[in-house]
């Protein structure tokens, strides 16, 4: 199989809105790769590759495409990329500089695109897990459930396609300390919108740490970030929490630095935690909300309301608070408790839900009071994918002290299809200069930006940074003069 039959079958996919249309493009592929070739194309349709080491500033340095007609193996390709991460040591950079410039050489236009994108991780288009998963299980004639299922207990889409097109799925199993990707939750825009999806419900409190998942197997005892890192070493206090357990377990719970009082500690301290080595000077605390298996017994499968049982049976000093309601008002209460304790929302849960490991399923919802601030947009990045030829990625920031904009974060989310492209016509009527992908504009649009919070940074120039920023409109109505101030924010973070 050719690069250009992924390249071809990603622009088709990017193309095309119909969900089921680019799951039968992606099936179509699929059955036509070789065993070796399953696995790396579904890792480059899925835009989720290994790092190779390779920066933006090696990209943008390659010469152009001159090839007319696909020429190049996939395999080569990856064969390629491999060489690329083992190369380390003195002289590495320009090994990978010459290693990248022969890769390039013979594509063309399409597949240099693709590449870029690719390396660059902004490959966007529609070929996410869970259309990828449906795609697999057409192409093996395999039920979705079962890929599903074994990419559950395994974590690693090109793996289990690899499998699934071998008819070897049922090798995949719940094994105690290995990791499993984590379930994650939907939105909602309030606690009565839950509740009208999800009734009755398991509501929790959704504390804003760091996702952790807890395996114990006899005396060994395991932690994994939501990543899949193991981080065992740096959390004593966490393995002495659960050491009174049943013998073999996997959790799934969040871990936050809390004060003397009960309340959450700034976030850095969460997840400087995840940073250093040793006994730390910030115990983090263990909310526990969910189990997966319990002294040799697999629980995925079952409700949500038996799991959490299991749990609280087990762990009840470390489980999360929660409540099973199925009056809005009650559930509308119980948000106001958990931001009264300094938290950062609640969970929705559906009683019957399995658990969706790696899946943002129906069953979970997350429902959080955001802030917001008007800002003002001094930059923006050309997108990449579906997003190509459109300014996309915004650069925002507070109105300084001194008349100047000081630069508080970026952001993509949020936007519309017309927003994008009523944005990339009016940021090019601003702009002032480029570099690169980015281009600066006159500071004139304000936009209206939620946000989760805000975080010490040293990356921008206002020692702070927003979380999870996100646009909700522009606000014709204002002026740039009229835009929040550093001070607000400032004072919003000191609160």
């Amino acid at each position: 199989m050719l690069l250009g039959d992924v390249v071809s079958t990603s622009a088709a996919v990017a193309a095309q809105p119909s969900r089921l249309a680019k799951i039968e493009a992606l099936a179509g592929l699929l059955r036509r790769a070789t065993p070796g070739e399953v696995p790396v194309a579904v890792a480059y349709l899925s835009g989720d590759i290994p790092a190779t080491g390779v920066g933006w500033a090696s990209l943008r340095s390659l010469p152009p495409a001159i090839a007319d007609e696909p020429s190049i193996e996939l395999l080569a390709v990856e064969a390629a990329l491999e060489r690329l991460r083992a190369a380390t040591g003195p002289g590495s950079q320009a090994r990978r500089l010459a290693e990248l410039t022969a890769l390039f050489a013979p594509l063309t236009a399409a597949e240099r695109n693709f590449l870029l994108s690719l390396l660059a991780g902004g490959l966007r288009q529609g070929a996410a897990a869970g259309v990828m998963a449906e795609a697999v299980a057409q192409a093996a004639g395999t039920p979705p459930a079962a890929v599903r299922r074994a990419l559950l207990v395994a974590g690693d889409l090109p793996a289990v396609a690899a499998a699934a097109l071998d008819h070897r799925l049922g090798e995949f199993r719940l094994e105690v300390l290995r990791p499993l990707r984590p379930m994650l939750a939907q939105s909602a825009p309030s606690a009565a919108e839950a509740l009208a999806r999800i009734c009755p419900a398991a509501v929790e409190w959704k504390v804003d740490g760091v996702r952790v998942q807890i395996h114990r197997r006899g005396p060994e005892v395991r932690v994994f970030t939501r990543n899949l890192a193991d981080v065992t070493s740096r959390l004593p206090e966490v393995v002495r929490a659960v050491a009174g357990g049943p013998p073999t377990f996997v959790l799934d719970g969040e871990l936050i630095a809390l004060d003397a009082g009960g309340r959450p500690r700034r976030f850095q301290e969460t997840m400087g935690r995840f940073a250093n080595e040793g006994t730390p000077a910030v115990a983090l605390t263990t909310f526990l909300f969910d189990c997966l298996h319990l002294d040799g017994e697999d629980l995925i499968d079952r409700p949500e309301a038996e799991r959490f049982a299991a749990l609280a049976g087990a762990f009840a000093p470390l489980a999360i608070p929660r409540a099973v309601l199925d009056e809005p008002a009650a559930a509308e209460a119980f948000l106001d408790d958990a931001l009264a304790a300094g938290h950062e929302g609640i969970m929705v849960k559906a009683l019957d839900a399995p658990y969706e490991a790696g899946r943002r399923g129906a069953g979970w919802l997350k429902v959080k009071r955001a802030l917001t601030l008007d800002l003002v947009v001094l930059a923006a990045e050309w997108g990449h994918g579906r997003r190509r030829g459109y300014l996309s990625n915004l650069h925002l920031g507070a109105r300084g002290e001194d008349g100047s904009f000081v630069m508080l974060g970026k952001t993509f989310k949020g936007m519309t299809d017309q927003m994008l492209a009523w944005q990339t016509e009016r940021l090019a009527a601003l702009e002032t200069r480029r570099e690169g992908i980015t281009v600066y504009v006159r500071p004139e649009l304000v936009v209206e930006v939620a946000f989760d919070g805000i975080q010490q940074s040293s990356r921008y120039p206002g020692g702070m940074a927003l979380r999870f920023a996100r646009i909700k409109a522009y606000r014709a109505d204002k002026s740039a003069q009229e835009a929040d101030t550093i001070g607000a924010v400032r004072a919003l973070f000191d609160r």
